[in-house]
């Protein structure tokens, strides 16, 4: 990895988002429906953390000289490929990027349940790809 401040500062950004996520979330699903301001936050770092994993990911993909990937799903792929993330791992980030295009593209239609739900329990995804990341390459 050529750049390490670079992976650094991207975790950086995605563990942030994690706990901003985490510190917002209130306990109860009908108290997150009722508090838009709530959503919004929870909803704009989970695409945040999510669009760091795809930045990571790029990153990786391109200093690695593993390929190029025609799509967003595929930096997951070719870091699967390269045995730096596993296949269970991989299918679950680009389930993740689905759900970030949708929240990015799709405002309007993004179910608040399964907002609530993902922050409460969809973030060890990205906590397990974070921690794969780190133990190869820092």
């Amino acid at each position: 990895m050529g750049d390490r401040a670079i992976v650094t500062a991207k975790i950086g950004q995605i563990e942030r988002c994690l706990v901003r996520i985490q510190g917002k979330r209130p306990a109860s699903l009908k108290i997150f429906m009722k508090d838009q301001d709530c959503q919004d936050i929870v909803i704009f770092n989970l695409t945040r953390a999510l669009q760091g994993c795809i930045d990571l990911a790029a990153h990786i993909v391109s200093d690695g000289g593993f390929g190029a990937a025609g799509s967003t799903n595929e930096f997951f792929y070719l870091l699967q490929e390269q045995g730096i993330i596993t296949a269970e791992l991989t299918e679950n980030m680009v389930s993740a990027v689905g759900f970030r295009n949708l929240c990015v593209h799709e405002y309007g239609r993004i179910d608040l349940e399964r907002v609530f739900e993902i922050a409460g329990n969809g973030l060890t995804d990205v906590q397990e790809f974070v921690r794969m990341v780190v133990q190869r390459y820092t």
